[in-house]
């Protein structure tokens, strides 16, 4: 089992958003461009960070960046490339996340590193991306190609910890409309996470008015 130190973290943003109609990962979602979320959700956790790029490379980015020069072969040479990257720090894993999945949080990608590996969110029951693979699979990620993924080598194997995630954490934006509800989950959370802080602050106050015999404001 990896320890969480050992682990390289790899953003994929090198795809060509044909679904989307233009470049995906700099549009706007909820007051910064949509990949930076998967970025600093990625920087969040801690852990080495490299971004996966395909021929441009957003200015927004502030982490290690590769570039793929087959990335319009599939999304599959940008595993490959992490692949090898990883292997020749020798990492004791990887953790492959997506630059299109604006909600997954920091707090998640920790815990999937905390996982026995290989180790992968829960897609109704089956393992998908985020997914942690460890180095005993680095072979296999590095053959990859055209649109095959992570979550391939996955399927099928009796030994992948699934963890659970909540289904609007793992949408994929691929089209302006998964854009539109992406913005729309964010301005929620954000109400929530106010909120939430607003209610601790007025308990705080009671508790406070309580010890002392005074009223909270």
């Amino acid at each position: 089992m990896s320890r969480p130190a050992d682990i390289l973290i790899a953003v994929l943003g090198a795809g060509s958003a044909r679904r989307f109609g233009a470049d995906k990962l700099a549009q706007p979602c909820g007051g910064k461009p949509l990949g930076l979320w998967a970025l600093e959700a990625a920087k969040g956790t801690g852990l080495p960070v490299i971004w996966i790029a395909g021929g441009t490379i957003p200015d927004w980015v502030d982490c290690e960046i590769a570039q793929n020069p087959r990335a319009a072969e599939g999304l599959g040479t940008s595993v490959a490339l992490a692949a090898r990257l990883a292997r020749e720090r020798l990492a004791g894993a990887l953790l492959v996340t997506l630059a299109d999945m604006p909600l997954v949080s920091s707090q998640f990608l920790l815990r999937l590193a905390g996982a026995r590996a290989p180790a992968a969110c829960s897609h109704d029951f089956a393992p998908g991306v985020p997914a942690l693979i460890p180095a005993s699979l680095f072979g296999e990620l590095e053959a990859l190609g055209g649109d095959v993924g992570a979550a391939r080598i996955l399927r099928g194997r009796g030994d992948v910890s699934l963890v659970d995630a909540r289904r609007e954490e793992l949408l994929d934006v691929d089209t302006p409309e998964a854009l539109a509800e992406a913005e729309s989950r964010l301005a929620r959370w954000r109400v929530s996470a106010r909120q939430a802080a607003l209610d601790g602050w007025h308990l705080a106050a009671r508790r406070c008015g309580a010890q002392d015999g005074s009223s909270p404001m």
